[in-house]
Formats: structure tokens, sequence, C-alpha cells
């Protein structure tokens, strides 16, 4: 299973990268991960005009897209667009971070879900 990731780097500019999650036989019930750690979750519905411009991930975290569509842009001016269904981990933290905006003049339903400190995909 694959996802994006969005990172800094020791300048502090962010990155888009990808996560691949190993996943095994879980017997009838499909292929299983490996148990991860989790904080809190957070649920937010984010306006159809919504325009972030750039900021840091607030914390470590994976963002589930539930419905509606954004764009993400980090620092060498790469964008990449998400929708429901989609997840990201946003590791940038520190330095420049990233922007991020509302598409199709859609309200935006997702839900961000906090990582401890040491978890690793």
């Amino acid at each position: 299973m694959q996802f994006t990731r969005i990172y800094n780097d020791d300048q502090g500019k962010s990155h888009f990268g990808e996560v691949n999650i190993d996943v095994r036989d879980g017997g009838p019930i499909g292929m299983l991960s490996e148990h991860f750690s989790a904080g809190e979750m957070i649920f937010r519905e984010t306006p159809a005009d919504y325009d972030f411009k750039w900021h840091p991930a607030p914390q470590r975290q994976l963002l589930f897209i539930i419905k509606g569509c954004c764009e993400f842009k980090v620092s060498n001016g790469e964008t990449r667009q998400f929708k429901g269904g989609d997840v990201l981990l946003l590791e940038d933290t520190e330095g420049e971070g990233h922007c991020s905006k509302a598409l199709n003049n859609e309200i935006r339903h997702s839900i961000f879900v906090t990582l401890p400190e040491g978890t690793v995909f």
C-alpha cells in the first residue's frame, strides 16, 4: 500500500515523497499491515474557498481526505492534487512548509490523526 508524504529537508525546504506500507495475508478479511501507534484524531471541515499559504504542519500527522478535492504545493513549486479516499503523511513540521488550497469550489471533509514520536512507516 502506498501514499504520499510531505517532508522537509535540512534546509527547511518541503518535498513530496512516497510511503510504502507492507501488508500481509490476514486471511478472509484481506491484507493487513502491522500495528502503528496513533495519537489524537481531529475531524475538519475546510471551506470551499480555502487557500492557506506557506505553513509547516503543526505536528507529524496523517491526513485522510474523506470528501472534496485539494491541492498541495511544496518548496520547489511542484503541486499535487488529492481527493476523497487519499491519505497524506504530513511531516514538514519545520522550515518553509507547504501551501494547501481547495479545488472545484468544494468543501473538504478530512480527518487528521496525530502520530506519537517514534512512529515509523
